[in-house]
């Protein structure tokens, strides 16, 4: 209490003995507290520009209580060890929230230096700051006991290490996140857990060496979790699910995306236990069926956002449970769902959740969705985007009736222009395809045919396959046949817009 009180009225004098030798009209009206209260509500670039207006300014400008968070993202590219160690100094115990996300060039020894300056941290994020090691870790844990919110996502140079000394030394831990730290093993998770009880979100993206006994530690020992990013953690299996879904009832968001050993069990469980769910993301999980997905349509009645995306084996019968059993569905993606026909748009269009709730539907590469579909859609007034890429059977007269009844739909579609016919006369003018402008006589077909030698690939598919990115030019390759044009060659030619 003593060092608080002598650090105001130090400051205190500071201002005092500046404000008298600067007479600026503003400064004589307003107070100094209430010019210091207005300074701190500003962001970090309107603090350095005041700090430039006089030497008042400057010293309220640069009032380590104006630096209680610091957001330096912008300038991550000029953000050096130098910086940030001065920001370090000034800011002191006044630092409570910092984010330096993709600070390149930062090393342990500003981190340190920060961490014993700034001891009362309570959110740091670090992600993708990838010099840093288990030695920034190690610092944090000595200094910044009240450390809440820490973010190490992509530093992947740290180890089980970092998570231990967290555990030891940051017991009030609520979130934290290690995603593609590919080094990190179930041992540090596990101590994490142990140590870190107050837990509510953990995000672990890309994590391969995650086990089922990690996540089950974690569960037991931390039941206040709410927030769960499994992403990628490819080893796990059902057990793991299980362990969650018994531990932690109050789970609101989830992601399992990409863990493909899973099967309905996991979404059974979850439906047993996880009545509060909101957020469940499982792309790429293909093995879930209707059945698990019936089971949590039954259940777990407050789910609003839904992410299925390539669940290769669901139809339209989940569609179906999830009309009637979600009334909150805000957006749900269907991406290459290509077993989802019209009866299960329709089943979704006329469900309670539609006209209310629904604001975003992924209909993109389902190859059975025809202009009915949108038909069915014309009720979902808050209906704000929905993805059509690769739906073979939309037509653009569909989506003109979509936009009748929902003028402010955002509409993602590509189609695919028809190959005009060959034109009888010698001189054949082509359309370019990808900028939509009439094509440049420098380079027509004609011109390209005689470089194409022997090939008997048809000049006008060529000039076409040419134009778009997706085909690469050693897929192109054999489709030459005897061809003695450099394919390279020919790829940038056609990619170029100036030669259309």
């Amino acid at each position: 209490m003593t060092d608080n009180h002598y650090v105001h009225k130090k400051r205190s004098n500071v201002l005092t003995r500046v404000f008298m030798e600067d007479e600026a009209l503003i400064n004589k009206k307003l107070p100094k507290e209430l010019l210091l209260r207005i300074f701190s509500y500003l962001d970090v670039t309107s603090l350095c520009r005041c700090a430039q207006v006089s030497k008042a300014w400057n010293v309220l400008a640069l009032d380590g209580s104006n630096w209680s968070r610091i957001d330096l993202f912008n300038f991550q590219r000029d953000v050096e060890g130098p910086v940030l160690e001065n920001i370090s100094r000034r800011c002191g115990g006044f630092l409570r929230q910092i984010l330096l996300k993709g600070c390149l060039s930062l090393t342990d020894n500003s981190l340190r230096i920060l961490a014993q300056h700034c001891n009362n941290i309570e959110d740091i994020n670090l992600n993708l700051c990838k010099k840093l090691t288990d030695t920034t870790s190690q610092a944090l844990s000595k200094h910044c006991n009240k450390l809440q919110r820490v973010d190490l996502g992509s530093c992947s140079v740290i180890t089980d290490l970092s998570l231990k000394a967290l555990a030891d030394g940051c017991p009030h831990l609520t979130h934290v996140n290690i995603s593609w730290c590919v080094n990190i093993t179930e041992s540090g998770v596990i101590a994490l857990a142990r140590g870190c009880r107050k837990l509510e979100s953990f995000t672990s993206m890309g994590c391969v060496q995650l086990t089922n006994e990690a996540v089950g530690v974690l569960a037991s020992h931390c039941s206040n979790l709410s927030a769960i990013n499994l992403h990628q953690c490819t080893n796990l299996l059902d057990a793991a699910v299980l362990s969650l879904a018994e531990h932690c009832p109050n789970l609101l968001y989830l992601c399992l995306s990409h863990c493909s050993q899973l099967t309905d069990a996991s979404l059974i469980v979850l439906a047993q236990r996880c009545h509060q769910l909101h957020t469940l993301e499982v792309a790429c999980c293909s093995q879930f069926t209707d059945t698990g997905f019936q089971a949590l349509a039954r259940n777990c009645r407050l789910l609003a956002k839904l992410d299925l995306e390539e669940c290769v084996l669901i139809t339209d019968a989940t569609l179906i449970h999830l009309a009637m059993g979600c009334p909150r569905l805000e957006k749900l993606s269907l991406s290459h769902c290509e077993l989802i026909t019209d009866e299960g748009v329709r089943q979704l269009g006329t469900s309670p959740c539609a006209a209310e709730h629904l604001t975003v539907l992924d209909l993109d590469n389902c190859p059975l969705i025809t202009d009915a579909s949108l038909d069915h859609l014309i009720s979902c007034h808050n209906l704000q985007r929905i993805e059509l890429f690769d739906c073979q059977l939309i037509t653009r007269i569909g989506i003109r009736r979509l936009r009748n009844f929902l003028p402010n739909i955002k509409v993602h579609a590509y189609f695919a222009p028809a190959t005009p016919p060959p034109s009888s006369t010698n001189a054949r003018t082509r359309y370019c395809r990808c900028c939509e402008l009439w094509s440049c006589n420098s380079y027509s077909c004609d011109v390209i045919q005689p470089m194409l030698g022997h090939a008997t690939v048809d000049v006008v598919f060529c000039c076409e396959l040419w134009r778009c990115n997706s085909y690469s030019c050693d897929v192109i390759q054999p489709m030459l046949g005897h061809a003695t044009v450099d394919v390279v060659f020919c790829c940038e030619l056609w990619r170029c817009n100036s030669y259309s």
